[in-house]
C-alpha cells in the first residue's frame, strides 16, 4: 500500500540568532507558522530491506545524508518494523529555500510509514526522534503558529493568528544556512552575549490560550543563554501576542490588527542582516513586497525565499500579478492553522 502525506512549508515571524552553543548549533528564537504550499509524499513498504528516495529534482540527495531516510532508519528500529521502504519526494517547494521543505518532508515520510505498517510510534518517541534528525522537524508535528527555541527543536503551540493572506517569492538563487549561520559568526555579530532570560515570552504566552503548553519532552520553556537581540524579540512577542489575544474581536473594522500588531512590534529577521549583503537580489524581493501593498515582509528563516503578509486574499493576488510582471516567481497562499494542517496532511 502507498501513503501519499502533503508536506507543507513554515515561514519565520522574526528570528533571533543568539549565542553558539558546545554542539556548535546557535540558540534561536523565532515563531513558526505553517503555509498552504506543500510538497507531496509517497510512502510504500514491501518485501526485503532498505530505504529508496526517489525524487526527479537532483538537487535532492538520494542517500542516507536525506533527512527522510534518516528518520526512516529510526523509526523502522524503534516500531521493530522491517521491509523495504520506498520514498517518493514530488518538490514543488525550493530547495534551500527557508520553508523548512526538507524538514517537512521527513516528518510527513514519518507519518506516511506509520500509516502503511499500520503502527504507530507514542507522540513522545515521534517528537525526540524529529529532534534527532533536524532543528526544524518538530515543529511540524505541531502545525500552526509555534514558538521555537533552543536550536529551534524545542517547539510550543501558541494560540492561532487568525488565516493571513500570503505571497512567497522564491528567487532562483539558494541559500545554504550553514554558510548563513558562519557568516553571521565572521561579522562578530554574535559577540558580547550575556545570559538572558524569556521572562518576556513566558509573560506572553501565559494565560492566552490552553493550547499554549510546552510539548518538548520534560522541559519548560527557558532560554539558557541570549543576547540583547534576542531579549529585544522577546519584548517585541510579548507586545505582538498581548494585542493579538487581549480580546479585542478581530474582523469588527481592525482586520489588519494582526499585521499592524507585527509591524508595530519590531519583528525581524537576523539572517537578513548576513543574506542581503550576500544577495542583493533578495533586499530587492523584499522591497518589491513592500510596494506590491505587503504589510510586513521578511526572509523566511535563512532564505531564499521571501514573503509577505497582506490584508486580503484579493490584494495577495494583485500583488502576485504586479510581481510575475517584474520578473519575480511570486504565487498567493495563506497561512494554515493547526487545525487545516492536519486536517489536510493527509492526502485523500
Amino acid at each position: 500500500m502507498t501513503v501519499t502525506v502533503r508536506s507543507f512549508a513554515k515561514i519565520n515571524l522574526g528570528l533571533r540568532i543568539g549565542a553558539a552553543r558546545e554542539d556548535g548549533f546557535h540558540e534561536l528564537l523565532t515563531v513558526y507558522q505553517t503555509i498552504g504550499l506543500h510538497d507531496v509524499i509517497r510512502v510504500s513498504v514491501g518485501r526485503g530491506s532498505g530505504i529508496e528516495i526517489q525524487c526527479a529534482d537532483p538537487r535532492v540527495p538520494k542517500d542516507e545524508s536525506n533527512t527522510c531516510f534518516r528518520i526512516v532508519e529510526r523509526a523502522m528500529r524503534a516500531l521493530r518494523a522491517k521491509g523495504r521502504v520506498v520514498i517518493e519526494i514530488e518538490k514543488r517547494l525550493p530547495v534551500q529555500g527557508g520553508l523548512g521543505g526538507a524538514s517537512a518532508n521527513a516528518v510527513a515520510t514519518l507519518l506516511g510509514l506509520e500509516r502503511a505498517l499500520r503502527k504507530a510510534l507514542p507522540a513522545a518517541e515521534r517528537l525526540r526522534i524529529a529532534a534527532e534528525v533536524g532543528s526544524d522537524l518538530p515543529l511540524f508535528l505541531v502545525g500552526g503558529t509555534v514558538l521555537g527555541v533552543g536550536r529551534g527543536e524545542q517547539v510550543y503551540p501558541l494560540p492561532e493568528l487568525p488565516v493571513l493572506a500570503c505571497v512567497v517569492v522564491t528567487p532562483k538563487v539558494g541559500v545554504s544556512t550553514p554558510k548563513a549561520f558562519a557568516d553571521w559568526d565572521r561579522r562578530g555579530a554574535s559577540q558580547g552575549l550575556k545570559p538572558g532570560s524569556s521572562e518576556d515570552v513566558n509573560a506572553a504566552l501565559k494565560g492566552r490560550s490552553s493550547t499554549a503548553v510546552p510539548i518538548k519532552i520534560g522541559a519548560k520553556l527557558t532560554v539558557s543563554s541570549g543576547s540583547d537581540r534576542m531579549n529585544e524579540l522577546g519584548r517585541g512577542l510579548s507586545a505582538w501576542l498581548s494585542e493579538m489575544y487581549s480580546g479585542a474581536p478581530f474582523g469588527r473594522g481592525r482586520a489588519e490588527n494582526p499585521l499592524l500588531a507585527l509591524v508595530r512590534a519590531g519583528i525581524k529577521n537576523d539572517f537578513e542582516e548576513v543574506v542581503f549583503p550576500e544577495y542583493p537580489e533578495l533586499s530587492s524581493g523584499k522591497s518589491a513586497l513592500l510596494r506590491a501593498g505587503a504589510k510586513y515582509a521578511s526572509l523566511s528563516g535563512s532564505g531564499s525565499t521571501l514573503y509577505g503578509l497582506f490584508a486580503s486574499r484579493e490584494a495577495a493576488v494583485r500583488a502576485v500579478a504586479r510581481m510575475r510582471k517584474q520578473g519575480w516567481a511570486a504565487q498567493a497562499t495563506a497561512t494554515l492553522p493547526r487545525r487545516a494542517y492536519w486536517k489536510r496532511v493527509v492526502a485523500k
